[in-house]
């Protein structure tokens, strides 16, 4: 989905590369910024913070310690509200990419990187990205009862080693859960890794996740650990489970019985130690559909499940998180603290939020930045009154007069808004694959 909104930076010393990600990323995001030497970052976070940035970790000739990408992977975890930051690194860089990850990268690309991997990365970097104070503690705040009752199943679930399912709709904060999980549990000195299970291509399914040894298929140059590998002794967050194909769930299936992996190419198995927690916004009795996910596999995963509520079963939990956001955002860009005005109250508390937590603080990150009176009113939250989301047919409907190539437009466009630019949620909606869909973003320039 395109977002005039986000700030895309490339911190890479190679010209080439920075350009060729350049070119693939500004065709989804206009505003992709690139440096190619760490001194010039102070004077560029002095006007804005960026909110993705893909960083590279040697930048003086001769030097292959990644040292220098560390230390500007901390310069920028120190941000006030500091940018997901996904590594760049060669094939011999994996141990480097772990460290990286443990000390706060949302993820990492080996080079040369496969463009939809690229894209579903930085995509997936920008749906998770939350404000700094918005950790799991706090972005699942609230005094409603199934609230107290998901915090106290993270509690009780938490210091086990078993396996938790997270249910919920698009925007609940089913990853924050997963990150609860890690942080109270005995693995919290260890890795958080999240994989967007849906935007796996089927052809790289086993190298992502299990790695693969040199010359194992053509593009193979080096050794390469999988996700497995570098989430050892920490946690893995495998997210939209239920879009992988029941091929890949039968491989999954596999190491999680064995606890071992086998890298494409390899002649032995390596174990693995990790815990799962997966996540899907798939409503349940699908998961028992043989035809959509495999049972076993459902019964490895699911030893807990923990339910998260949607926001509109919990609207008594609203007015904390209103007040939460707005004085975060108040805080970020300066602005003076102001409250909800008396009748915009009763309209928030009484909307739809389809896409949940998530759309309620990016309504918030609205009303502060464009709000212009002395308390907040309901328009500036760009909400419509008791609205609870478009569907793609309500707009092709809206224009009878469009023609073909603007109707797909239109629907696309409105299908990822509808998914919160969740690729893999747009593409089932509208019935094509996510490879069709890819082709018909650049098509349209969406």
């Amino acid at each position: 989905m395109s977002d005039s909104t986000a700030r895309i930076l490339i911190l890479d010393d190679d010209a080439d590369v920075a350009y060729a990600a350049r070119m693939l990323l500004r065709r989804r995001h206009g505003d992709v910024a690139v440096l190619h030497d760490p001194a010039q970052l102070p004077a560029l976070l002095a006007r804005a913070v960026p909110d993705v940035v893909l960083l590279d970790f040697n930048f003086t000739p001769g030097r292959a310690d990644g040292a220098e990408g560390l230390a500007v992977l901390d310069v920028l975890r120190r941000q006030a509200n500091p940018p997901a930051v996904i590594a760049l690194t060669a094939y011999a860089d994996v141990p480097l990419a772990v460290e990286a990850l443990k000390r706060g990268a949302a993820d990492f690309i080996t080079k040369p990187w496969d463009n939809a991997r690229l894209v579903a990365a930085v995509d997936g970097a920008l749906a998770r990205r939350r404000p700094p104070s918005a950790d799991a503690a706090s972005a699942l705040m609230g005094a409603s009862a199934a609230m107290q009752a998901v915090r106290a199943m993270i509690a009780g679930v938490a210091p086990t080693e078993a396996n938790v399912m997270v249910l919920g709709e698009n925007g609940v904060g089913k990853e924050l859960v997963a990150r609860a999980i890690h942080a109270a549990s005995r693995r919290a000195a260890g890795t958080f890794l999240a994989v967007d299970m849906g935007a796996l291509p089927e052809s790289t399914f086993e190298s992502e996740l299990f790695g693969h040894r040199k010359g194992s298929f053509t593009d193979a140059k080096a050794d390469r650990a999988g996700r497995f590998q570098a989430a050892r002794g920490g946690s893995l967050f495998l997210d939209e489970i239920g879009n992988m194909p029941l091929a890949a769930q039968a491989k999954l299936l596999t190491v999680l019985e064995r606890r071992e992996v086998t890298p494409i190419g390899a002649d032995r198995p390596e174990s693995v130690d990790v815990r799962i927690v997966s996540a899907t916004n798939l409503d349940e009795t699908r998961l028992f559909d043989p035809a959509v996910f495999r049972a076993d596999l459902l019964f490895r995963l699911n030893t807990i499940v923990i339910r998260v509520p949607p926001l509109r079963e919990r609207r008594e939990d609203i007015p904390q998180l209103l007040r939460h956001y707005l004085a975060l955002y108040e805080a970020q860009y300066a602005r003076p603290p102001r409250q909800v005005a008396a009748d915009a109250l009763g309209p928030l508390m009484a909307h739809a939020w389809q896409g949940n937590v998530r759309a309620l603080r990016h309504a918030c990150e609205r009303a502060v930045i464009l709000g212009a009176q002395a308390e907040y009113r309901f328009d500036d939250f760009g909400l419509f009154a008791g609205a609870a989301g478009v569907a793609p047919t309500a707009v092709v409907a809206a224009r009878e007069d469009a023609t073909l190539s603007s109707l797909e437009r239109d629907a696309i466009a409105a299908a990822l808004a509808q998914a919160e630019g969740n690729i893999s949620h747009a593409a089932r909606m509208l019935g094509v694959s996510r490879a069709a869909l890819y082709r018909k973003l650049e098509k349209h320039g969406i």
